[in-house]
């Protein structure tokens, strides 16, 4: 069956026995909620610090957008204090279905709360938002097609106007054979998340590239049991393709944001005290087993500022 890439990997994904309503992300790729509770901790400093500029609300709303496993969620309720833990509104947006042991204190939907006071974190969701991807032709700019059994592609139509001006603003395709991802679907719903916010704070973390260095043949790719592999829409693999979150922030200030910081992992989990500092040598003269313990937490730290893995991602942070 031919179809574009962004019907068909809404499909593969999402439609009938799709791959998220099948697999658990763990067992296909590694992420920074997966890799370590030194990412949770650092949602909670986020949490915080929100909770004190917002003067302490009696109702404090913590939204995991794309939670998959509930990880990230179970590690903020650990590491919260009793106060805090009390007045958190623990939200968990996915499609797939509840996992086994979730505190039944966390509300499981598939849905976006209609209003948010608090923190909306988005770890890798963008990136799993279907887009069609288009190529640059002699003939103008023209929709890819794919094979959905086999990968196959081929040209098809002329994009809409729409996504001509999406292109000629985010990703232009100035040479034949240059290809894009067109991002509007995820701009659309990145805004749908900043528009919710009655006071707080929404965060997006992801694979990004920036408007003056787009990858001239796009990003698509896919994923199978923690290996990349030929993003093939049929359903057996994960399909994935980097975000302009760029293009996203526009989308939140247009959604009524006030601020925006747009950076990378490193950078934002520094700032929250996440630095993979190794812990002093003294250390294991005085006490041996709590300088393994902080050893190790400086390993998983490193890991999560990588400026060559995790460290990389796009930070984008947008207030109302």
């Amino acid at each position: 069956m031919w179809l574009t890439w962004r019907a068909a990997t809404e499909r593969a994904l999402y439609g009938e026995d799709g791959f998220y309503l099948r697999e658990r992300p763990s067992r296909h790729f590694r992420t920074s909620v997966s890799a370590t509770p030194a990412f949770a901790d650092a949602v909670l400093a986020l949490l915080t610090e929100t909770d004190a500029g917002l003067g302490h609300p009696p109702v404090l709303d913590l939204v995991d957008i794309g939670a998959g496993e509930g990880l990230l969620v179970r590690h903020v309720l650990e590491a919260a204090d009793p106060s805090l833990r009390r007045r958190l509104r623990v939200t968990a947006v996915d499609l797939s279905p509840r996992p086994h042991g979730l505190p039944l204190t966390v509300t499981w939907t598939p849905a976006l709360p209609d209003v948010i006071t608090g923190v909306a974190i988005a770890n890798e969701w963008l990136d799993n938002i279907p887009v069609d991807v288009a190529e640059r032709t002699s003939e103008g700019t023209r929709l890819v097609m794919v094979d959905t059994r086999t990968g196959e592609e081929r040209l098809g139509g002329p994009v809409s106007p729409e996504d001509e001006a999406w292109l000629a603003r985010w990703w232009p395709l100035p040479c034949v054979g240059w290809r894009a991802e067109i991002g509007h679907p995820r701009d659309a719903a990145w805004a749908a998340v900043v528009g919710r916010l009655a006071g707080g704070l929404a965060v997006a973390v992801d694979y990004a590239h920036p408007v003056d260095n787009r990858p001239p043949r796009g990003t698509l790719t896919g994923y199978r049991d923690g290996a990349a592999v030929a993003p093939i829409p049929d359903g057996t693999c994960d399909i994935t393709a980097h975000v302009a979150l760029d293009a996203c922030a526009e989308a939140g200030l247009r959604a009524g944001a006030i601020s925006t910081t747009l950076s990378t992992q490193r950078a934002a989990l520094r700032a929250l005290g996440i630095t993979g500092t190794r812990p002093p040598m003294d250390l294991a003269r005085r006490d041996p087993r709590a300088y393994l313990r902080a050893l190790a937490r400086a390993s998983e730290e490193a890991e999560l500022i990588d400026p060559g893995g995790l460290g990389g991602f796009g930070w984008l942070a947008q207030r109302r």
